[in-house]
């Protein structure tokens, strides 16, 4: 049709940040691609990592709140080591204020096992948390995965301070365990049997004499009589 403009092509967010990562015109997706994480529970650290270099290349317009969303989300992405590369990317002023002192708190806690220090902790910058949903149920999930891999058997208070749950709601979990994931119970409930993986059950190593053929243990006894 004479006159007819051209269809406009439309990327998503990632083709964008493939095409031209270092372009300041591509802010406003990134950040509004971040409160669709939020929003929908989703996940880029492509994007999110994007959008962190931007800001060091444009400070003027960096948007502090969307900072503070992005690192809660990498450390919901717990064990991978998505928080420790976007705190590269923020200036150490910013990180040297309170809220980013105490997510570093919240990681540390978490990437050395002190569950019950990092709910403590959480719990007092709800304020801070809350804004991303899934939080709570994604730290928890990374818990047991630490446990899962360190465990065969474990009290049951161990598990109920590691995913800082207690009374009914950790007997529904458990039965929910039982019933789907191959968890059992031991010692009428005070015991949590977590399923065998490579991790958690030790390996029977050989050691060299193991491994000498018979003839040749054969060969050196009359030597050593």
């Amino acid at each position: 049709m004479p006159g007819a403009q051209a269809p406009q092509q439309i990327f998503t967010i990632e083709q964008l940040v493939a095409l031209n990562p270092y372009n300041p015109d591509i802010l406003p997706d990134l950040e509004s691609y971040v409160e669709e994480q939020v929003a929908t529970q989703t996940y880029s650290l492509d994007c999110n990592l994007c959008l962190l270099r931007l800001y060091q290349f444009y400070p003027a317009r960096m948007n502090v709140h969307l900072i503070i969303k992005v690192l809660v989300k990498a450390l919901m992405a717990l064990p991978a080591t998505d928080f420790n590369l976007c705190m590269f990317l923020i200036p150490e002023r910013l990180q040297m204020e309170e809220t980013f002192l105490n997510l570093a708190t919240l990681a540390h806690f978490l990437e050395t096992s002190r569950f019950r220090e990092f709910w403590d902790e959480a719990n007092r910058n709800r304020d801070i948390l809350e804004v991303v949903p899934g939080f709570e149920q994604a730290l928890q999930g990374y818990a047991i995965h630490v446990l899962s891999i360190t465990y065969q058997r474990l009290p049951r208070s161990i598990l109920a301070e590691a995913i800082n749950m207690e009374g009914l709601s950790l007997d529904k979990f458990l039965e929910h365990q039982v019933n789907n994931n191959g968890w059992a119970l031991e010692k009428g409930g005070k015991v949590v049997v977590l399923p065998l993986n490579e991790d958690n059950q030790p390996v029977l190593r050989r050691n060299t004499a193991d491994s000498i053929p018979l003839e040749h243990v054969a060969r050196i006894l009359p030597v050593l009589v």
